[in-house]
């Protein structure tokens, strides 16, 4: 009963310490996670992997599923100060995502996506919900496009796990200021 009480004790210690230190990390460390985690290529997962979206059925993404080829790429760029993401290159759905500060002083990482929807939505990192395993970044409400009924892609967030070899990555798309069902919602695998 002890050993129980220690371990949940321990447990919610480790949540809260983990959400405080996401809360008060800078810009520059929430970056350096970024880079630390995501670089390099990535797989899409098979198909009986792909939990939770019917996205990977799309017909240009398909036939990437469970095979060797790249379908998402991470890479320092600019003097290492942008994070380039590139999401399911040389096909019909190939986006792409930079990260970097948001100004001079590095208050925080701004991500401009350039979506198939043909629009660009600009986004904020949200620091509460980002840890060094999870990136959360939420639409930019001071712009025209975020504030819009337009559909768009209205938070991404990249998630990691299995000893950094097992990738999520979520574009949770809105319309008419709501959230759609249909969002895009991608596993990879390290390669």
């Amino acid at each position: 009963m002890i050993e129980k009480l220690a371990l949940s004790l321990l447990t919610v210690f480790s949540l809260i310490t983990s959400a405080h230190a996401a809360e008060n990390t800078t810009a520059w460390e929430l970056f350096d996670w970024m880079d630390a985690a995501l670089s390099g290529e990535w797989k899409l997962s098979p198909s009986e992997a792909q939990t939770g979206t019917e996205s990977y059925k799309h017909k240009a993404v398909l036939p990437l599923a469970g095979t060797d080829t790249t379908a998402m790429a991470f890479k320092l760029i600019g003097g290492e100060v942008t994070i380039q993401e590139d999401l399911l290159p040389n096909t019909s759905k190939q986006m792409v995502t930079m990260y970097h500060c948001k100004d001079i002083a590095c208050t925080n990482l701004k991500a401009t996506h350039y979506c198939s929807k043909q629009n660009q939505p600009e986004f904020l990192a949200n620091f509460k919900e980002s840890t060094p395993e999870r990136f959360v970044f939420d639409c930019d409400m001071s712009t025209e496009l975020c504030r819009s009924d337009e559909d768009h892609v209205h938070q991404i967030i990249h998630e990691i796990s299995n000893e950094g070899k097992h990738l999520k990555s979520s574009y949770l798309s809105w319309k008419e200021k709501k959230p759609l069902q249909n969002s895009s919602i991608y596993h990879f695998d390290r390669k």
